[in-house]
């Protein structure tokens, strides 16, 4: 009996299986599609999953930047921070202009920017943006001894420079519409380096956030606030646009956390509290004793400090604090030398001629060494340097009188930034008497670490400045007018 043929029947058979197949295909390939979509979805997931979280910035010394002992930076160190509490390291990509931050970042090349960015209006359609963690003021800056113009109108006709692709630029189009004669230059410079321009007296103005200002006026003193452009302005982290908040959403946990706990003040404390609280003048002096003072002693700053482990130029900034680096100097209360120490203190540290040099800075880098070692173990960090400085100034004991006011009303007797809020008490009737060791001008030692802290800075960036020029190491600076 011949067979029947197997073509005809096994027709419906290929067409079911090819109708079966498809749908198992898409099937599978949806599962596929869901499976990868939920990890490109999942962003914190994948950060976490990879130990490393990509963060693209700019070099500038409100961000980011390099130093001998490491990187460092208001965005560095609050980033860093950010990545501790996700358990992951950090890695920096660093741009090399702050206009090529946003199109780099929209390309992907980071889950993150953080690069003191103004939130606009425009940037909002591009980025999402984490919550503010600072507020600044754009500000219009001049030099000393130059024109000051009071307000917009007078912006007309002047030589006006800013930096593409800033808020500063797009602020500028906006007040065009009402002044048609309002001019100005976008270049590819930085902010700091027009800001330095002005300075130097080749540019008439530039604008500038509130923050860089703060930190610039330091090493070049004669720039000037005109007035401030507008109402306060966010900085903020981006993070992408999408339907994935999960990385956003652990940030605003994050700030949420850091600003109760009073980190992000500190912070903020740590990188501008120095900064705005010099005038102008003191520093343009310091500046000049930099060039014709300090070659004089450096060197034996320099030994001491490798003698017991600190920074030179932090020894140099409490020498002239202290003295400004004259080794002759003697006080109403008979403290005398280039750091100023005391005949009790001078002998017990075992120093002879009070206004030798090489002893004095021997002498008080010693005494700094021991005040840091004999602190409280939690103190660590900034924190611990800063303590250590207050007591040299007021005494380790009232110091610690100081941490047991902080610590009883409820703040960290860790942190130099709740501890300087008590230090005054030591002076107030209502407070002093409760204290172990009485009466003390708590004010005096936060002063005096407030000005080292500027000093220490000043020199950092010209120290810095200098190495990076392969010029000899003793420090040189072309001095303006005082």
């Amino acid at each position: 009996m011949d067979r029947i043929p197997t073509a005809p029947r096994n027709k419906p058979y290929h067409a079911a299986w090819r109708s079966g197949g498809s749908a198992l295909l898409l099937v599978l390939l949806t599962a596929c599609l869901l499976f990868f979509s939920f990890f490109e979805k999942n962003k914190l997931q994948a950060v976490i999953a990879s130990g490393e979280l990509m963060v693209l910035t700019r070099s500038s010394p409100t961000t980011y930047f390099e130093t001998p002992e490491g990187t460092g930076g208001f965005e560095h160190d609050l980033v860093k921070s950010f990545a501790s509490y996700l358990g992951v390291t950090p890695r920096f990509i660093v741009a090399e202009k702050f206009n090529d931050i946003m199109p780099r970042f929209i390309k992907g090349e980071a889950d993150m920017a953080a690069a003191g960015i103004t939130v606009t209006e425009a940037r909002a359609k591009l980025v999402r943006f984490g919550p503010p963690y600072q507020e600044i003021r754009q500000q219009v800056i001049y030099r000393l001894g130059t024109q000051r113009p009071a307000n917009v109108p007078e912006l007309v006709g002047r030589q006006i420079e800013v930096q593409s692709g800033t808020s500063y630029a797009e602020r500028l189009r906006e007040l065009q519409k009402e002044y048609p004669d309002l001019k100005w230059n976008e270049v590819d410079k930085d902010t700091e380096e027009l800001l330095e321009t002005v300075w130097e007296g080749l540019l008439e103005l530039t604008i500038a956030d509130s923050n860089i200002v703060a930190i610039d006026r330091q090493y070049f003193p004669d720039l000037q606030v005109a007035f401030s452009m507008q109402i306060p302005e966010s900085l903020a982290w981006a993070f992408p646009l999408g339907p994935d908040q999960s990385l956003y959403d652990a940030a605003v946990k994050f700030l949420e956390q850091s600003r109760a706990s009073g980190e992000l003040a500190q912070l903020i404390d740590r990188y501008y509290g120095p900064a705005v609280r010099l005038d102008f003048i003191n520093l343009s002096v310091y500046k000049v004793r930099i060039r014709s003072l300090l070659p004089q002693f450096q060197l034996l700053y320099e030994g001491a400090g490798k003698e017991y482990g600190l920074d030179w130029r932090l020894l140099a900034a409490l020498g002239y604090q202290e003295s400004f680096w004259d080794q002759k100097a003697v006080s109403p209360t008979g403290v005398r030398g280039l750091m100023m120490l005391t005949e009790d203190t001078a002998a017990y540290l075992g120093i002879k001629n009070r206004q030798d040099p090489a002893q004095s800075i021997d002498g008080a880098a010693r005494y700094i060494k021991s005040l840091i070692d004999r602190l409280p173990p939690g103190i660590i960090g900034p924190d611990r340097l800063w303590m250590a400085l207050a007591a040299y100034n007021i005494g380790i004991n009232h110091l610690e009188d100081a941490r047991i006011l902080t610590q009883k009303q409820g703040h960290d007797p860790n942190k130099w930034n709740d501890v300087k809020n008590y230090l005054p008490w030591l002076a107030d009737e209502q407070w002093y008497p409760k204290t172990k060791y009485g009466y003390a001008r708590g004010t005096e030692p936060i002063r005096f670490v407030n000005r080292i802290r500027t000093y220490y800075d000043v020199l950092v960036k010209l120290d810095e400045e200098e190495k990076a020029k392969n010029k000899p190491k003793a420090l040189d600076l072309k001095a303006p007018a005082i």
